[in-house]
């Protein structure tokens, strides 16, 4: 996975991405204030620097005319038309406003970790290696066949490792927000993925809500 730097001087909020980041197997460092920002960045080597705006020392726009060596999303309060335009016109490639939920982050993280090819494409667990770029998947050296929509629930689960996912979740982000269907269809493709894969011990049902891909612990 990615090696993140966390700019948060709000220490509750900064814990709370870190926790997150490691629970879908991602390392971090976390700083809390602009100076220390733009050393530990030019001190090291990262992936993607999640940077807030209103920090001590030096703000995030300060901030994000010293690095050049990383891709960065803005996660901050300020939310007018100005400062998103003012962020992204700096060279930003997102920008989240507070408060959000933190799956959503995890999917912008992703998503900028994709178009910026710092992410590893391949997942490997047990016995199975999935293929992100090509959507492939390998039990034991053979190819298992997963249609469209098994593949993309696998991503899911995989992208949220360890993660509890509701039934609903699962379906606005494998089925997309505007499908109508009902969540017996996410248990349906979640058996076949069981089977197919051998993770009857990995997909793990969490009673009355939904389904959690058991990595941590092995």
């Amino acid at each position: 996975m990615a090696h993140i730097l966390i700019v948060e001087d709000d220490k509750d909020i900064n814990d709370l991405i870190a926790r997150n980041l490691k629970l879908v197997s991602h390392t971090y460092q976390q700083v809390f204030d602009g100076i220390a920002a733009t050393q530990t960045a030019a001190a090291q080597d990262f992936d993607l620097i999640l940077l807030d705006v209103m920090l001590p020392g030096l703000d995030g726009f300060e901030v994000i005319k010293k690095i050049v060596s990383a891709p960065i999303i803005f996660i901050t309060a300020k939310d007018g038309l100005e400062d998103r335009l003012t962020g992204l016109s700096l060279g930003a490639d997102d920008y989240i406003v507070k408060p959000f939920e933190m799956l959503e982050l995890l999917a912008r993280i992703e998503a900028v970790l994709r178009r910026t090819k710092k992410n590893n494409t391949a997942f490997s667990l047990d016995n199975t290696i999935v293929d992100m770029t090509t959507r492939t998947v390998k039990v034991r050296g053979q190819e298992v066949d997963l249609s469209p929509k098994e593949f993309d629930l696998l991503e899911v689960l995989i992208r949220n490792q360890n993660i509890a996912l509701s039934r609903e979740k699962l379906l606005q982000l494998a089925w997309g927000y505007d499908y109508a269907g009902e969540t017996r269809t996410v248990d349906n493709h979640v058996q076949k993925l069981r089977s197919k894969l051998n993770w009857e011990d990995r997909i793990k049902t969490i009673y009355k809500l939904g389904y959690r891909l058991e990595v941590k612990g092995y």
